[in-house]
């Protein structure tokens, strides 16, 4: 590790992340086994996908500081402030949208500004360049792309994978940089499979993740497929009939579900199951990645 880079293991990450199987109906009664790969609990502040993304790079970041993207409602965004806060390095987050500059902070960005965070909001066209805005940009600087899905992240996610080796035959897992997905399926032994279920509206995904793959590993790698149907009309949109069906899994389960991305996850899950779409004994991991945010 660089001298004077911040170990992430100081946070002390509860790994592996547990599996817990649960009764759902909805499931068992095509044949399917449904459990739940608990990456919400790996750090309270640090979650799921994030943390195993955040780690290999705040390890190269070396102490300087982080900058990266996000929208209004980021949970990469929330993620990498509290690893400045929690291990003492600087964080800058770019957000998408300038007319949210003079607007009440939500509670995402409330949290990430309450732990250190500069935010800067730019307007769509420059985010979508995904540019770094004029003075923040030099040597005390390292650059993480939006969502936390690069070389590094991707590699730190195949050991989610690896952990499921023998437990599960089909991994799903909500979809939004197309980091996770990339990386959990090259993790995976032959014969498991990963399914993402994409949580922005377009095709656009799918290359995506190739492009992740090669990459990272030099080419595909894994067996992976996305369900684009579950959306519910692009990011950040919660329909009623999406938010009934979290409301009733928590009270199923006693789990809070997450609404933008573990919500439409789940929801695809239990579609692809009603439409057989699994043979009866499959063991279906899903993977959680996140709780609901909360001010503190």
């Amino acid at each position: 590790m660089p001298r004077g880079a911040p170990d992430p293991s100081r946070l002390r990450p509860a790994l592996p992340s547990p599996l817990q199987p649960v009764d759902d109906g909805r499931f068992a009664r095509h044949g399917v086994r449904l459990l739940l790969k608990r990456d919400d609990l790996i750090h309270p502040d640090l979650p799921g996908n994030k943390w195993r993304k955040l780690a290999p790079n705040l390890t190269a970041a070396a102490g300087r500081t982080v900058l990266t993207f996000g929208g209004a409602y980021s949970n990469h965004l929330r993620a990498t402030a509290a690893a400045g806060r929690l291990l003492s390095f600087p964080t800058i987050g770019v957000v998408r949208g300038d007319e949210l500059a003079g607007r009440p902070l939500n509670p995402s960005l409330a949290r990430c500004a309450a732990d250190g965070m500069r935010l800067y909001f730019v307007d769509r066209g420059a985010y979508r360049a995904k540019a770094v805005p004029a003075g923040l940009a030099g040597a005390g600087t390292y650059v993480v792309p939006e969502g936390g899905s690069n070389i590094p992240a991707v590699r730190g996610c195949a050991d989610l994978g690896r952990e499921l080796h023998g437990l599960a035959d089909t991994v799903a897992v909500a979809v939004g940089t197309g980091g996770t997905i990339a990386g959990l399926a090259a993790g995976l032994a032959p014969g498991q499979r990963a399914i993402g279920f994409p949580v922005l509206r377009g095709d656009f995904l799918g290359k995506e993740v190739q492009a992740l793959q090669r990459a990272a590993f030099g080419g595909r790698a894994g067996e992976w497929s996305l369900d684009d149907r579950f959306h519910f009309g692009g990011y950040a949109r919660v329909t009623a009939t999406l938010e009934t069906f979290a409301a009733d899994f928590e009270e199923r389960h006693g789990l809070p579900v997450e609404r933008l991305y573990v919500a439409k996850m789940l929801y695809g899950l239990m579609t692809l199951a009603a439409e057989g779409r699994f043979p009866p004994g499959t063991r279906v991991a899903a993977v959680i990645t996140g709780q609901p945010v909360s001010s503190r």
